[in-house]
Order: structure tokens, then sequence, then C-alpha cells
């Protein structure tokens, strides 16, 4: 097993964590919601621990209750290439106190990222899939076919909540089509269907960077193979997945269909091997960026989304869905300036949080990690 880098040392969440700028670029609370129905501080901050910017959050709590919240560690620059490493940190208190920064996975001047997280209920296995490159190879590079290497896919796991990972295992060829040239898992969190299966969002470009599809990947037998499964696009990237009330799975879409600005939706009613063909969201404006979205355990129809609600990077909005998402009855700002990536998490029966990217100048200076409650989601 690899024991992740650095001591444990915990900060106190509550406030500004250690080394946090004194003004934070989040609120403590939302306009008219008190302390235990909001709560926001920065979890990772652009130039501390060791990096330029962090970028691309995760945010899992497994059964046992532990919360686990990765991103991408950028050494020298806020780009998508170079070197890059997957980080993360760990509580056991429900959010309160954290771990110091580890490092999961770093090859030297190389990328390593797109963590996208599942659980297996079964076995209690925490499986991660990622993302590696060369560093010197560019998302353009890869995709116009002029890189030294290409994008390769891989997965590891902790059977102790975290605290340890096996070493990376590659399994590309699996999962990626040959004339695949860029592909992402997640980012995000996987899911684990009634049936056991489990599937993770992806998403990859071809024919130049003219085709871009989302995809799925599962597994059947506890994480320990992979297949591809149902395809989207055109004009599809980024995506989470859900599990509907009546076993159909919804696929939650970034796009770059010209001058839409809306979210795109799939479904598949095969667990999802097979998806119909996209269509708009009229609700959920968009501006061409990851969102994140998750079925409520227990509550039947209930859906959360998270993404910046306007035609730009700014405005990070938490919707709620009584109905499969077919409409979405309630909305609340989580941070009024620039806002990129989130990913949800259920905390408990009646409490959520929020892991995004924000800023005051620009959404890369934090990512952001907000509890809230569900009186607070749900008031007018």
């Amino acid at each position: 097993m690899i024991r992740p880098l650095g001591r444990l040392l915990l900060l106190v969440l509550v406030g500004l964590s250690p080394g946090s700028p004194e003004h934070a670029p989040g609120e403590a609370t939302a306009p008219g919601a008190s302390s235990e129905e909001l709560q926001q501080t920065p979890l990772f901050t652009a130039g501390q621990e060791g990096y330029h910017t962090f970028r691309i959050p995760s945010l899992l709590v497994t059964p046992r209750g532990t919360w686990l919240a990765f991103c991408e560690g950028r050494k020298h620059g806020p780009g998508d290439s170079g070197d890059i490493d997957l980080v993360y940190k760990r509580s056991t208190d429900g959010g309160k106190t954290w771990s110091r920064l580890q490092v999961l996975w770093d090859d030297g001047p190389n990328t390593c990222g797109n963590p996208c997280p599942v659980v297996d209920r079964q076995s209690g296995t925490l499986w991660l899939l990622m993302t590696h490159n060369l560093g010197s190879d560019t998302e353009t590079a890869i995709v116009t076919g002029k890189s030294r290497g290409t994008r390769t896919v891989w997965i590891t796991s902790s059977s102790d909540e975290g605290q340890t990972w096996s070493r990376p295992r590659e399994i590309t060829a699996a999962v990626k089509k040959p004339e695949w040239s860029w592909y992402a898992t997640g980012p995000g969190i996987g899911i684990q269907l009634r049936t056991g299966r489990l599937l993770i969002p992806c998403d990859h470009k071809a024919d130049g960077g003219k085709t871009r599809r989302s995809h799925v990947i599962y597994s059947d037998d506890g994480g320990k193979t992979w297949h591809i499964g149902g395809i989207v696009g055109p004009d599809c990237n980024e995506c989470q997945a859900a599990e509907l009330s009546d076993g159909s799975i919804l696929l939650n879409i970034r796009t770059y269909r010209p001058h839409h600005f809306r979210r795109l939706t799939a479904r598949s009613t095969d667990g999802g091997k097979t998806f119909s063909e996209p269509v708009e969201d009229p609700t959920l404006v968009d501006p061409v960026c990851q969102g994140s979205m998750l079925a409520i355990p227990g509550r039947r129809g209930e859906l959360l989304f998270a993404n910046p609600a306007s035609t730009r990077r700014e405005h990070l909005t938490v919707r709620w869905s009584t109905d499969d998402g077919r409409t979405w009855s309630h909305s609340r700002r989580l941070h009024q300036g620039p806002a990129a990536y989130s990913c949800l998490a259920v905390a408990s029966e009646d409490t959520y949080a929020c892991l995004y990217e924000a800023g005051r100048k620009h959404p890369y200076e934090s990512l952001i990690l907000a509890r809230f409650s569900r009186s607070w989601l749900t008031s007018p």
C-alpha cells in the first residue's frame, strides 16, 4: 500500500484555516441564514501548502462517515497541464476538522488528476478513478495528435477509509477506444446502482477535437474490471450521473452547443449501457462549465444540483428537485462572485455539503467547503 505523504495535523474548520488569508473569498453565512444553516470555509487556498493553484474538486462522504476532499494540486501555475499532483484531505468528525494536505499521486513533472471516487457498499472499498498525461503535453497537443504521449486512465483503491491507497493501476485499454484522444474521468463523483454496478461519468474527444462526447464506464465485479458504457453526443463534455426513483439513470452534461447556455440531460433505462439523445434543461443556465448532481439517499425523487448559474463563471448555486430532475423547485446561491467547478455530498439526513471553486477576482482562488441544512436550501 502507498501511504500518503505528510504527518497528520488537524485543522479546525471554524473561521479560517491556519495560513488562510484574513478575508476568505466566501461568506460565512448567506443573508438571512444562521451559522447553523450555512457554514463556509476555504479548504484549499491558492499559493499555500506548496501549490500555486488547486482545482477540480471532488467530495465524498463514505457510509462510515469519513469525509474525503480530493483535487488537483497544480505546482507552478493555474493551467491544465504541467506538474500536477492528485491531493486530498480527510476528516473523521463530520467535516469539522481536517488532516493536512496529503499527496495521493505525484508523478514528477507529469499531470495526475481528474479525481472521481465511488464507494462499493458491499465491500466498503473506496475506488478512485483518475487520468494521467505527460506534463509537457497540453490538451490541444493531445487532441491534434502532436503530443509525445496520450491521455491515460488509472485507478486506485482504499480499504481503510482513505488512510492508505493502493499503487495506481492503468486501465486505459479497457475503457478508452483507440480513436479517442482526450479523456476525462468525472470530475466529481461516481455512483453505485441498486444492482451493485459501479458507474463513473466520463468524457472524451476524437477527430482532432471535432467530436466531443460524454460516456460512462462501469464495473459489475466490485471495481476489479471496468467496461465502456453508453456514449452521448455530439457537443457533450463533463457530466454527472444519478440513479432516479424508477431505477433509470439521469446524466447531466456540460455542452458546447453555441449560444445555448443550458445544461443537457440524457437518460438510461439499461443500467448505463445506452443513453437517450441529449435534450436541454431550460432551467439550468450554464456558462459551459462542469456541474455537480446527486440523488439524496432515502428520499424518493429528490436530487441536488450545483453549478455557476449564469452565462459566466459566477454565482455558484445549489438547486433541489423532488421529481427526479424534471423541475427544480428551490435554489439558493452559495457564492455571489466568480465560481466554477463543484462537487456535492450528503453529510447526513438533513445536511449537505458542496466543495467548489470560487474567489473574489477569479474563480480559482480557493476551494471552499460549504455545509448547509435542508431548511436553508428549501426556504423561500
